[in-house]
C-alpha cells in the first residue's frame, strides 16, 4: 500500500508494480495515475487509524509511506505497534525534517559540514543579528511549512520584514516561532537521497530540483517544477565524498540521539568550493526528484524497500542505468498561489512511446481526467544524456493540454 495523493507515489506504486513478488498494489487515496497501477482507497494520508485498518483488511504485506505529513504525526509507530510492516522513518526520526533547529543542532554537535547559522527564539535578538550581519542571508522556519518556510533575503530590509511576519505576526503559525538564519552558500544545489537501514545506507543516483516557479529560478518558491539526473557537475567522487562526510554522519548520529533512522534519507546539497555542505534533510522520497530517480534503478525496488526495513541492506547491491531522465512538472495557472481545480487534461493518448507520465493532481470522473492539484503532472523523458533526454521530454509536453497550463522551459538546461 503506497501512502500519498502525489507524482511521488504514482511513481513509487509504479515501480513496485513491476516487481514480480507483487500481487496487489494499493494507493491510498492515490489519484488519476494510480488507477492504473494500483487500487485506489479513498482514504486520507492523514487518517493513520484507517489506513492501519484497511491494511489489516486487505492483508497488505508492506505499506510504503510518500509524504512527510503521516510520517510526522507518526503512522510507522503505529504500523510497528500492530506488527504491520512499514517502509518510512518514525515520528522520532523524522525529526530530522519536521525540526530545522533540531536538525542545525545535530549538524553542530557531530560537525558534519552545514552553513553557519543561528537559532532564534526572540525577535529582537534575530533582528540585532540581521543588522550586524552582512547580507544575503537564508532565513528558515523551524517546523514544517509545505515549502514556504524558506526565504533568501537579499537586504537586510528584505530579513527583517520576513523575520517579522514569521515571529511577530506568526504568518506560518507554530512553524515560524523559532527562525534559523544562516549564510547563504554560494555553489549550486544537488539532492543526494539515500536508503538507510538505520546502520547500513546505500545511495540513490544524484538528482537536481527547480523550486522556483518561473524560468531562470525566478518567482515564488514551489513543491518542485521539474528535476533531472544525473548532473556533470557532481560525479561518483563527489557522491561518495557526500555520502561519506554527511549521509553516513549522520545517521550515526541519529542512532547515538536515540533516534533510528529507517527508510529514506534526502540530503539538500550546496557543493561549494570547499566541498558539498548540507542546506536541509528529508525524511522521505523528493518529489519531483522521485520520477527522475526510479526509471533509472535496474533493481527490484520492492527487495530493496523489505532490506532497509529488515534491517539488512548490507546484503544489497544497487544497478543503476546509465541513461538521464529529464522531467518537467506542468501545474495550474496561479500555482503556488490559487488555482482552479477541475479541469479537463487531453493529449495523453498523443505522447511517444518512451515517454512517462507520472500524475500528481489529477483526478479521474466519470471517464474523463481532471486536474485537482497545483503540480499535476510530471512528464519525463530518457536519454543517452541529459540534453537528449530534455529534448526528448520538451517535444511531448505541448501536447498535453488543460486550462491555464504551465511549465519551465529551462529544466535540465544547464546540467
Amino acid at each position: 500500500m503506497v501512502v500519498g495523493s502525489g507524482g511521488r507515489e504514482h511513481a513509487l506504486a509504479w515501480k513496485i508494480r513491476e516487481s514480480p513478488r507483487v500481487e496487489e498494489v494499493y494507493a491510498a487515496p492515490g489519484n488519476g495515475g494510480t488507477k492504473a497501477v494500483a487500487h485506489n482507497l479513498p482514504i486520507s494520508a492523514h487518517d493513520i487509524s484507517s489506513l492501519l485498518t484497511a491494511a489489516q483488511e486487505y492483508k497488505v504485506d508492506l505499506t510504503v509511506v510518500g509524504p512527510e505529513g503521516p510520517l510526522v504525526l507518526g503512522m510507522v509507530n503505529a504500523f510497528r505497534e500492530k506488527g504491520r510492516s512499514i517502509f518510512g522513518p518514525t515520528r522520532e526520526g523524522t525529526l530530522i525534517e519536521s525540526s530545522k533547529a533540531f536538525c542545525k543542532m545535530l549538524l553542530s554537535k557531530y560537525a558534519i559540514p552545514q552553513a553557519r547559522g543561528t537559532i532564534f527564539t526572540d525577535f529582537t535578538d534575530a533582528a540585532r543579528f540581521i543588522q550586524e550581519t552582512k547580507p544575503p542571508l537564508v532565513i528558515k522556519a523551524d517546523g514544517l511549512a509545505g515549502g514556504k518556510g524558506v526565504m533568501i533575503a537579499s537586504s537586510s530590509d528584505e530579513a527583517l520584514i520576513y523575520v517579522s511576519g514569521l515571529m511577530q505576526e506568526g504568518k506560518l503559525g507554530d512553524a515560524g516561532k523559532k527562525v534559523i538564519i544562516e549564510e547563504c552558500l554560494e555553489g549550486r544545489e544537488v539532492s543526494l537521497l539515500a536508503f538507510s537501514d538505520g546502520h547500513d545506507i546505500l545511495p540513490m543516483v544524484p538528482a537536481c530540483d527547480y523550486k522556483r516557479a518561473y524560468n531562470q529560478d525566478q518567482g515564488p518558491n514551489t513543491g518542485g517544477m521539474g528535476s533531472y539526473s544525473p548532473p556533470r557537475f557532481f560525479d561518483d567522487a563527489e557522491a561518495h565524498r557526500a555520502t561519506e562526510d554527511i549521509l553516513r554522519p549522520v545517521v550515526r548520529a541519529m542512532n547515538r540521539e536515540g533516534r533510528e533512522f529507517r527508510g529514506v534519507l534526502y540530503a539538500g546539497l550546496m557543493v561549494t568550493s570547499d566541498g558539498p555542505k548540507v542546506l536541509e534533510f528529508n525524511a522521505r522520497f523528493g518529489d519531483p526528484e522521485t520520477q527522475v530517480i526510479l526509471p533509472r534503478l535496474k533493481n527490484d525496488l520492492i527487495d530493496i524497500m523489505l532490506a532497509t526495513v529488515q534491517g539488512r541492506l548490507d546484503n544489497v547491491t544497487p544497478e543503476w542505468d546509465s541513461d538521464a531522465c529529464v522531467g518537467v512538472v506542468m501545474a495550474s495557472g496561479g500555482y503556488p498561489q490559487s488555482y482552479t481545480p477541475g479541469l479537463p487534461i487531453t493529449g495523453l493518448n498523443r505522447l511517444d512511446e518512451d515517454i512517462m507520465v507520472f500524475q500528481g493532481g489529477t483526478v479521474e470522473r466519470e471517464g474523463r481526467l481532471l486536474t485537482n492539484g497545483g503540480r499535476v503532472l510530471t512528464v519525463v523523458g530518457r536519454g543517452k544524456d541529459v540534453a537528449e533526454a530534455r529534448e526528448r521530454v520538451y517535444s511531448n509536453v505541448n501536447r498535453l493540454q488543460f486550462e491555464g497550463c504551465r511549465y519551465r522551459q529551462d529544466i535540465g538546461l544547464m546540467s
